[in-house]
């Protein structure tokens, strides 16, 4: 089924992914050198393997300067590339609510250990194979889709590095001591005399370190540019245009290293795409990974909860005042004024609407108040009717169409200046967003710490975490839980179900005080 790839001359680092779809959706990774001995491993997967599964990845922690290469299903390759997106797009939103480090390493470390756990080699019970399998699959996979541009890129290497980042600093020292040396990395040790000639600067630089403790200090010696946080802190001597980085900083070192390469990796990877041999099924998958990392969001489908209470029309007027997130209270907002809204203003509230409870019947009795006496029964009838029954599955294809995820809002049919849909903190002005939060929501002050953390989200295109930060503020929510367990809002429906399980629990609660 698959041949072997053709040697490749120069240098190791001209390596680069290579994908090949075959039939019964199975992928193999393969690099652009000859591949080694296929070996059958279990169900429908093979891997090529040089010695036991273990030897494959030794360590928890990873640089990533060798592919897989390993055969794969087409859904595999599409569940690690999102599982490990959506991981990347949390990680940046965590960083983008400028929340305390602590807090900050610690729900990620709860997030991680749930969607894309990474144990160390003396777990017992952990699939050690199977974690590292997945996230090395991921990210690869992820360079296909995010190599394509230098916004991508420089997105991709930054959340890349802060992820290896929380993971280096939470690994063993053992297991990190041990993956340090199997990499080959261009660093001098000062030896006894250097030391003794820089010391009065060396110590300067580290002036609050003990006398004792900073005499046991080793020194790593290192082009200026290899470490331009430390420097720009100005925590490192200087001499001869190399800079003089002790042991306890080695993290700057080690950052820059994968992030460094990363990059070249990915300028490579981007030289050489028109060569590698896509298959027509994975480039909408790549496309569409690409698309929600711009957006800053991995798509979400919603899928409403057994529990979901049915809602009236009579209803909704209340539910939209207590709960509804911002782009579906203006779409509402602007239906009660105008009695009218154009196509996919009607398609965006339509969707949301069903997805919150309201059955058919009771949606077709809410549209036809909304559009008042202006609107005759029989031009109802005619022209809406039908396109309310199609969006519930009762008509044309009855085809069962979910809400629209906020990637979708942000993303597609964007609005024109006499439209109502999308979303507001992406589509209006500044000042018409403001105008628009403050005469909405009277938790919000004009010039307040929070409104300030919205705004900023905004000027930094991080909408759903404006949108976030909407959430905690306007639902009493302490900064940085978000809508549960320090998620972002990824979806309208999510920002309303969350807002009534909120007030369900404060009001069981109340009764339980009485």
């Amino acid at each position: 089924m698959c041949q072997n790839a053709p040697e490749m001359t120069g240098s190791d680092a001209s390596r680069f992914l290579r994908v090949r779809v075959f039939d019964h959706n199975i992928i193999t990774l393969a690099t652009m050198f000859k591949p080694t001995v296929r070996v059958k491993a279990e169900g429908d997967v093979k891997v090529h393997k040089r010695g036991a599964p273990s030897s494959r990845y030794p360590d928890r922690l990873n640089f990533y300067d060798k592919p897989p290469i390993l055969d794969i299903t087409l859904d595999e390759f599409e569940t690690a590339a999102l599982t490990r997106l959506r991981v990347l797009t949390y990680l940046e939103a965590l960083q983008q609510r400028s929340l305390p480090p602590a807090q900050l390493s610690s729900t990620l470390a709860a997030y991680l250990k749930q969607h894309l756990p990474l144990s160390a080699n003396t777990a017992r019970s952990a699939d050690l194979d199977g974690e590292r399998r997945l996230d090395a699959i991921g990210h690869w996979v992820l360079r296909l889709a995010f190599c394509r541009s230098p916004e991508l890129r420089a997105r991709f290497v930054r959340a890349e590095t802060a992820l290896f980042k929380h993971r280096f600093e939470s690994d063993d020292l053992s297991e990190r001591a041990m993956f340090l040396s199997g990499l080959d990395l261009s660093w001098t040790v000062v030896g006894d005399k250097e030391r003794e000639d820089h010391w009065t600067s060396l110590r300067d630089t580290m002036w609050w370190t003990k006398e004792n403790v900073l005499a046991k200090e080793t020194w790593f010696k290192v082009p200026w540019a290899s470490v331009p946080d430390l420097v720009a802190q100005r925590r490192v001597f200087i001499c001869g245009g190399m800079a003089y980085v002790p042991q306890s900083m080695q993290i700057s070192l080690v950052l820059q290293a994968f992030s460094a390469r990363l990059e070249a990796a990915l300028e490579l990877t981007a030289k050489n795409l028109p060569r590698l041999d896509e298959d027509e099924r994975l480039a909408p998958v790549i496309d569409h990974l690409a698309a929600s990392f711009l957006s800053g969001l991995a798509g979400a489908e919603y899928t409403p909860s057994d529990s979901t209470a049915l809602v009236t029309a009579e209803m909704v007027d209340d539910v939209a005042r207590k709960h509804f997130p911002p782009c579906m209270l203006n779409l509402y907002e602007r239906l009660k004024r105008d009695h009218h809204l154009k196509h996919f203003g009607r398609l965006q509230l339509g969707l949301f609407l069903k997805g919150i409870g309201l059955p058919l019947d009771e949606a077709l009795i809410f549209w036809r108040r909304m559009y008042g006496s202006s609107m005759s029964d029989d031009k109802f009838n005619k022209e809406y009717r039908y396109n309310i029954r199609h969006s519930y599955g009762q008509e044309g294809r009855r085809a069962n169409y979910p809400p629209r995820s906020c990637q979708q809002i942000l993303t597609s049919n964007q609005p024109g200046t006499q439209d109502s849909h999308g979303c507001p903190f992406r589509h209006f002005s500044p000042d018409n967003l403001t105008s628009f939060l403050l005469s909405t929501y009277p938790q919000l002050e004009r010039g307040s710490p929070e409104m300030k953390d919205i705004m900023d989200s905004v000027k930094g295109s991080a909408y759903h975490v404006a949108c976030t930060r909407l959430f905690e503020v306007t639902r009493g929510i302490k900064k940085g839980e978000g809508v549960g367990g320090g998620e972002s809002v990824t979806h309208p429906n999510k920002f309303t179900a969350q807002s009534q399980e909120i007030e369900k629990e404060r009001l069981e609660a109340m009764k339980i005080d009485h």
